[in-house]
């Protein structure tokens, strides 16, 4: 039987499926990075609520709109 040690080496590599002697099956593998962030974040209420409000802001602003804010005349 390999060592816990052999098999996170072994899951750094790839995942690593584990089975029991009752048929129980479980999987080993190496979190990444970016996977793991998106998971804290999407549990943020926090964070969840600033994107939000983001996405009802306005992306952009019409050609008019900014000729009139900067004092542009067309």
């Amino acid at each position: 039987m390999p060592s816990l040690l052999e098999l996170i080496d072994q899951a750094s590599k790839g995942g690593v499926i584990l089975k029991t002697p009752e048929g129980q099956e479980f999987i080993l593998a190496a979190i990444d990075d970016f996977a793991y962030e998106v998971e804290l974040l999407k549990n943020s209420k926090e964070f969840m609520e600033f994107l939000d409000e983001r996405s009802k802001k306005r992306a952009s602003i019409s050609l008019a709109e900014m000729r009139k804010e900067f004092g542009l005349t067309s």
